[in-house]
Formats: structure tokens, C-alpha cells, sequence
């Protein structure tokens, strides 16, 4: 799988809210997660899919409600990847709000690699 192919079949995985699918069908193994900063729930770096995989389950958990999920158009160049993605979602405990970060993928042999998040 080519690099724009991961980038659409990710964008649309994550415009469905299809998180854990995506994971499965398109991260490699030994995957690196990477946070702006770590916070009480999430390390700074994630490595591993399954590590991965629990960080969005943990992610997931702390949702009462999605009410849209919104992913740009990505932006490929060479083996990386890059699109803007909006959720208008409320936290437990929370108000609702709209949260918005720059998602950046790394891809090597049709796998993501690597995926950072800068909010």
C-alpha cells in the first residue's frame, strides 16, 4: 500500500470514528504514538500497537458523546502524511467542545509507523 493510499484509507477510518480499525488495518507493529505532552492519562510516547491500541481504547472511555468528527484532505509527501482533524465531543465531566490538532503519520513497507498529535 502506498503512502497517499494509507493517508485516504486513515482519513476516512478517522472521519468515521473508526479509530481501533484503522490501528489494526494500517499501523505496523512496533508503532510509535507521540503526544504534544504527557498528561495524567497518556505518556508523552506510546510505542507498540497494543500499547497503541489501549491508549485510544483509554481515549475512547473518557467520551460521554461524538458529535461530529471532521478530517481534512491529507497531505502527502514522500513517506509521510499529514491532516488536520476537529472533534466536537463531550468529555465526561465536561462541557462540550471542539478539539482540534495536526495528525502527522511516517509509513514504512505500507504500514503508519509513526503518528504524532500537535494541538
Amino acid at each position: 500500500m502506498t503512502t497517499q493510499q494509507i493517508a485516504t484509507k486513515l482519513a476516512a477510518f478517522c472521519a468515521k470514528g473508526e479509530f481501533e480499525k484503522a490501528q489494526k488495518e494500517l499501523y505496523a507493529e512496533d508503532v510509535v504514538s507521540i503526544e504534544p505532552f504527557a498528561t495524567p492519562a497518556f505518556e508523552k510516547e506510546t510505542k507498540g500497537l497494543a500499547a497503541v491500541n489501549e491508549k485510544i481504547r483509554q481515549f475512547m472511555s473518557m467520551v460521554e458523546e461524538v458529535f461530529a468528527v471532521k478530517v481534512s484532505e491529507p497531505i502527502v509527501a514522500g513517506n509521510s502524511f499529514a491532516f488536520t482533524m476537529d472533534m466536537d465531543v463531550r468529555m465526561k465531566g465536561r462541557d462540550r467542545e471542539t478539539m482540534s490538532e495536526v495528525c502527522v503519520y511516517v509509513t514504512k513497507d505500507g504500514k503508519v509507523i509513526s503518528e504524532q498529535f500537535f494541538f
